[in-house]
């Protein structure tokens, strides 16, 4: 698979190997043609899912699982868009199961997918504003509530008390200091006695 990609797309291309799933990155214009070459060139028929990863401040990756199931074999698609304007062509032509994955990535990154049939909100409520797993999206929560201090007691500087340590269930007070006293040792169990009305 690796070899066939390298021969189509040769530099405009980079492949590469991440956790054991062959790679490949190519520029937003050979996006669709590489995910029409992974389905009918390797055979990667299997459309499994499509996302987004914000990575300020240059841009937003878009990435693809495909899966060719004759060999058992993954392919991971990645072409990266600008943040500013994030702007890619519809993958829908090619796999009709990316429409609600492209409408998803829409709502939650912002990634325009040009050319989907019908690219609305899939999830967010009507008049929600921004992308909310962009990493600059403030949660609302905390504009509503400041954060309470630390993360842990004694971090703040204040003098605050450092959590009491605890013991996992069933572990006696004590345990694994030298004041602790060893568990009672048991002696063997008796033997059960047959039930005489059995």
């Amino acid at each position: 698979m690796r070899a066939a990609i390298e021969e189509r797309y040769g530099a405009r291309a980079e492949v590469s190997d991440s956790f054991g799933q062959l790679t490949v990155d190519v520029a937003p214009g050979d996006w669709t043609d590489l995910l029409t070459f992974a389905r009918d060139g390797l055979g990667c028929v299997f459309f499994d899912w499509l996302t987004g990863v914000d990575e300020p401040p240059d841009g937003i990756t878009v990435v693809a699982h495909l899966f060719d199931p004759a060999r058992h074999a993954h392919l991971l698609a990645r072409t990266r868009v600008p943040r500013d304007e994030p702007r890619l062509p519809t993958a829908t032509g090619v796999f009709r199961g990316a429409d609600w994955h492209e409408r998803e990535t829409f709502e939650m990154f912002g990634v325009i997918f040009e050319g989907h049939p019908h690219l609305v909100p899939l999830l967010l409520p009507d008049g929600f504003e921004g992308h909310p797993l962009r990493k600059d999206f403030v949660l609302a929560a905390r504009v509503a509530k400041p954060w309470p201090g630390a993360k842990e007691p004694g971090e703040s500087g204040a003098g605050s008390p450092s959590r009491r340590k605890t013991l996992p269930p069933g572990v006696p007070a004590g345990w694994g200091t030298s004041a602790a006293t060893p568990p009672p040792v048991r002696g063997p169990r008796a033997p059960r006695q047959a039930d005489p009305d059995g």
